[in-house]
């Protein structure tokens, strides 16, 4: 690009970089990262930070990159992915792979999830090179293709077929975490201790079709559709998970004395489900860590118009609290779905969501990037924080815009972000 800056001195402008990123489309499915590794490479090189592509299939390359440090402590990982969700052009604002800045706000698929993170992870890693500091043990960076279709290409074959790579390594950062919010006159930046489960299902009704000339007032197909209207309009039940006690109980420690009376509510299993509707719309950003979720995807019926079908199918794409099984999300779905419905799974559910505890079960909290495929390289008790900071304007509704049309984040939001992971990588050292 003509009057681009060269590829050792792009690092001092996150938000440059992040428009960079940005407008690579790199859309998954298919992918298409290469281009995008490959500039992130040349980026890297330019200062002569160590850094390897390896690749399942070609067209579908990952990125490690290495900071030495000495070895007073153990190597810390930063990880993120290339790829992003669709962005159909006619539903957005601005060009979704544009990097347009509007009133010191930035738009593009991925200015949240997550090249603008990618951004933030480079500038501290190459600023740090430059500013010649010396970590207390290697700083590891690595970027995936594949997280947002099935991983393969990804972090699964990473870990895999290269688990020499993370050998060693016991904290990690990555996503989501850190997005601001604000309770009261308190501002505050969620660290992501632990991460719902996939939990992908199908519900099949059957029963008799016929002539579409005819009427059916009892049919597969008004069965999918009570069906839709509830999951749309019903909440599951609400459980208070450990996770989400500790989360609360330390807010609440920052609020008002009335305000805290609210957090009690929330945490009271009896008035978890007033609390939080009584909380507007701040209750329904919360809700999620609070129930298990399910939201429609894909509905399948009839192959002809004249037909009305016999057997009709609804995917639904199921997110498990911390720690609860499939079988719990069925039941809750069951009650819903009616006894007509057969209920099914379609992929083996993920089973690692905790992390930073000292315990046996599989501590990576991206479960849903690597579908355990981190097991491989983590120990115990790997304390894998999901923590990215962006200080986040309240009138964004993080909730619509992330894998939804209009992403965007603030300018601001990324400056921030770039120099907390810079101050982290600055005080992870030990002075030449």
């Amino acid at each position: 690009m003509s009057g681009s800056p060269s590829p050792d001195a792009e690092y001092l402008d996150p938000v440059a970089l992040t428009q960079r990123l940005v407008r690579f489309d790199t859309t998954n499915p298919s992918g298409n990262e290469g281009e995008c590794i490959a500039h992130i490479k040349s980026l890297l090189d330019g200062p002569g930070i160590q850094n390897q592509v390896l690749a399942k299939t070609p067209g579908r390359p990952n990125l490690i990159a290495r900071l030495p440090g000495d070895v007073s402590a153990a190597p810390l990982l930063l990880q993120s992915h290339v790829d992003v969700v669709p962005a159909d052009p006619s539903r957005w604002q601005q060009p979704p792979f544009g990097g347009d800045i509007v009133d010191g706000v930035f738009w593009g698929r991925g200015s949240l999830d997550m090249k603008g993170s990618i951004a933030m992870m480079l500038h501290a890693i190459m600023r740090a090179k430059a500013d010649r500091i010396t970590p207390a043990s290697d700083i590891m960076l690595a970027l995936v293709c594949d997280e947002e279709s099935g991983v393969d290409h990804g972090a699964r074959y990473m870990v895999e077929e290269n688990p020499e790579l993370f050998q060693g390594i016991i904290y990690a950062i990555g996503e989501f975490g850190g997005f601001s919010f604000n309770l009261g006159r308190q501002r505050f930046y969620p660290v992501m201790v632990a991460e719902k489960q996939v939990c992908h299902l199908r519900v099949t009704y059957k029963g008799v079709g016929g002539h579409a000339s005819l009427i059916h007032g009892d049919n597969p197909m008004a069965d999918l559709a009570r069906l839709l209207l509830q999951v749309q309009s019903r909440n599951l039940p609400t459980h208070v998970t450990p996770e989400a006690r500790m989360m609360f109980q330390a807010i609440g420690r920052h609020l008002s004395p009335i305000a805290r009376l609210g957090m009690a509510d929330l945490l009271n299993s009896r008035f978890t489900a007033l609390a939080l509707k009584l909380m507007g719309s701040r209750g329904r950003s919360f809700g999620p860590l609070f129930r298990n979720t399910v939201n429609p995807t894909i509905v399948r019926g009839g192959d002809q118009i004249n037909v009305v079908p016999g057997v009709v199918s609804v995917d639904l794409d199921g997110r498990l609290l911390p720690n609860m099984a499939p079988d719990r999300l069925i039941s809750e779905l069951a009650v819903i779905a009616g006894k007509d419905a057969t209920i099914s799974g379609l992929v083996r559910h993920s089973k690692w969501p905790f992390t930073g505890e000292r315990s046996g079960r599989h501590p990576c909290a991206h479960a849903h990037a690597c579908g355990g495929g981190w097991k491989a390289i983590c120990p115990p008790w790997h304390p894998n924080l999901r923590f990215l900071p962006m200080f986040l304007p309240s009138t964004l509704d993080f909730a619509a815009v992330i894998h939804g049309p209009d992403e965007r984040a603030a300018v601001d939001a990324i400056n921030f972000g770039a120099d907390a992971v810079y101050r982290l990588l600055q005080r992870y050292r030990r002075t030449p």
